[in-house]
């Protein structure tokens, strides 16, 4: 049995002016001459500094997120909860005042976060608002309260109104449910495309 080196499969120079089919001479090889190389060097140089400029800014998101405190995570998270609410009830209209409009919409909390942060996150409290509701009238809760009861019914009204046990969510927690909500959001907005 006889070992005969295998010729290399002929490639086509990179040059976009030669263009020419040459066997290579070593791996890696892209260009059939260093004429043809010197060619391009401009191209790759560009292409070299793109990517050190992709990997430097990868290095930086990474080193912010390190240096992140639990508050900036918790609102992140609110942020990706407050835009699923909004693509969730995209159909439906303002949970106060029933109207649709073309302004904006805000998520809008039955229990306030402040007096309630254990029912930040939690999908039966926070329904679509329009702006003027939210900021304007305090929530309109009155209203607010009598449409919650014909959406999700009494008992879980009931629910809502009464005494949570307190929750501390940890950065580790803050950072799976905002990955989870923004999946969720691009779920939604997928399937109202096609």
């Amino acid at each position: 049995m006889s070992l005969v080196a295998k010729q290399p499969r002929p490639k086509k120079c990179k040059n976009p002016a030669c263009g020419i089919s040459f066997p290579p001479q070593r791996l890696g090889q892209a260009v059939c001459s260093p004429k043809c190389g010197l060619a391009i060097k401009d191209v790759n140089q560009e292409k070299a500094r793109k990517s050190l400029a992709q990997i430097e800014r990868r290095e930086i998101k990474v080193r912010k997120e390190k240096l992140k405190s639990r508050a900036e995570h918790l609102k992140d998270t609110q942020i990706a909860f407050n835009a699923w609410v909004r693509e969730r009830d995209a159909e439906l209209p303002c949970i106060s005042c029933g109207r649709y409009h073309d302004g904006q919409y805000h998520s809008g909390h039955y229990r306030t976060v402040g007096a309630n942060p254990e029912l930040r996150f939690e999908p039966l409290n926070a329904w679509k608002q329009c702006a003027p509701c939210n900021n304007h009238l305090s929530g309109n809760l009155i209203n607010y309260r009598i449409s919650l009861l014909q959406r999700i019914g009494e008992e879980k009204v009931v629910w809502l109104e009464g005494p949570h046990e307190a929750k501390k969510y940890t950065v580790e927690e803050l950072k799976a449910m905002t990955a989870d909500y923004r999946a969720k959001t691009r779920d939604l907005k997928k399937g109202a495309v096609a």
